[in-house]
C-alpha cells in the first residue's frame, strides 16, 4: 500500500494543472553507448530528490528521472505510483569516469537514502519508492556490494540495511514535467522535501 503526504500530492497536481499538454507516458531511453562515458542507475524514493544531488557533482554529463526494475513496457507515472508494475522511481546518470568514480557516486547515493527502509523512503510508501542500486557491469556490482558491506561495518543503525543490488534493466525516462523538477518548481520542490521529512531523517542517519 502506498501513502503520500500532502507535499508531493500538491506538487504533482499543481504542475499537471498548469501544463495539461505534457507527455503522459514514459519512453525507454535508447541503448546508446557513448565512448568514454558510463551509466549509473539508483533508486532512492522520490526521483526529484535523487536527481538534485547528482547534478551538483563534477563529471556528471546528464541525469534523468525515470522508472526501472519493472515488468510493464513504457509505464506512466500514474501506473508506477499506483504499484503493481514492479518499477522503482530511479535516476539514470551518464558520467565521465575520468572525472568522477563510481565509488564517489555510491557515496552520494547512500547519503541520500534511508537504507534501513523496506519498500518506502521517508513519506512515500510502496514498492516504487524502494532504495536500490542497479548495476550495469560486474565492476559496478562489486563496488556496490563492497560499499554496502563497509556501511554495515561502520554504521550502527537500529535496523538492518535492506537496499537491494540488482542488474540494470530497461530504463524508461519519466514524463517531461518530472525532468529537472527541482529547477522548474523550486518552491513546490522545497515544500514537498521539507514536509516529507527527508532532510531531517538523512541528518539523523548520517549526521550531516
Amino acid at each position: 500500500m502506498k501513502r503520500f503526504r500532502i507535499g508531493r500530492t500538491l506538487a504533482v497536481a499543481g504542475i499537471l494543472l498548469a501544463a495539461p499538454w505534457m507527455t503522459i507516458r514514459a519512453e525507454e531511453t535508447p541503448k546508446v553507448s557513448v565512448p568514454g562515458l558510463e551509466k549509473a542507475t539508483f533508486a532512492g524514493g522520490c526521483f526529484w530528490c535523487m536527481q538534485h544531488p547528482f547534478d551538483e557533482l563534477d563529471g556528471i554529463v546528464s541525469t534523468a528521472p525515470g522508472y526501472t526494475g519493472g515488468r510493464k513496457e513504457n509505464p506512466s507515472y500514474k501506473e508506477v505510483s499506483a504499484g503493481g508494475t514492479g518499477h522503482a522511481e530511479a535516476v539514470e546518470i551518464l558520467y565521465d569516469p575520468k572525472k568522477i568514480s563510481y565509488g564517489k557516486l555510491l557515496g552520494v547515493f547512500w547519503r541520500n537514502v534511508d537504507p534501513t527502509a523496506a519498500d518506502h523512503q521517508f513519506c512515500d510508501y510502496g514498492d516504487p519508492y524502494r532504495s536500490e542500486i542497479f548495476y550495469h557491469n560486474e565492476d559496478q556490482k562489486r563496488l556496490a556490494e563492497q560499499s554496502r558491506a563497509a556501511i554495515e561495518r561502520s554504521k550502527s543503525f537500529k535496523e538492518p540495511i535492506v537496499t537491494k543490488i540488482t542488474p540494470a534493466s530497461a530504463f524508461y525516462r519519466a514524463e517531461e514535467y518530472h525532468q529537472d523538477y527541482y529547477k522548474k518548481n523550486p518552491v513546490r520542490y522545497k515544500f514537498y522535501r521539507h514536509n516529507c521529512g527527508r532532510d531531517q531523517r538523512l541528518k539523523e542517519l548520517w549526521g550531516e
